[in-house]
């Protein structure tokens, strides 16, 4: 399923998608050069939506992503907490792959992941 163009998430911001239409976003993405980092957007802690405005996911040093309800951080490549009150747990990955052209979808199976 297609979410986007590489283009259209600018290097080192956030991006929430609804690909399934359920009237909120249920992934988050971030950029990083070429690399793009899926998870679901559900802190672990309760499993509320993370941004706290539309497509707002990262610190202000845009090195973290930040859950807007609860302020624990999340290391954008492991998604692992490192602060806040679900320490030690992680983001649910969401596997991604770019097209030559650069075309950004989600990958049907494992072996498909390309970030």
């Amino acid at each position: 399923m297609r979410l986007c163009h590489l283009d259209d998430l600018p290097d080192g911001d956030s991006r929430g998608f609804d690909p399934q239409a359920s009237g909120r976003d249920t992934i988050v993405v971030v950029r990083q050069g070429r690399v793009l980092h899926g998870w679901r957007d559900a802190c672990p802690h309760h499993g509320t939506p993370m941004a706290w405005r539309r497509h707002a996911y990262l610190n202000a040093a845009r090195d973290r992503i930040v859950c807007g309800a609860h302020g624990a951080q999340f290391d954008i490549p492991t998604g692992r907490c490192t602060l806040g009150p679900c320490l030690g747990q992680a983001l649910t990955p969401v596997p991604l792959t770019i097209t030559d052209d650069g075309e950004v979808h989600l990958a049907s199976s494992p072996e498909e992941t390309h970030t």
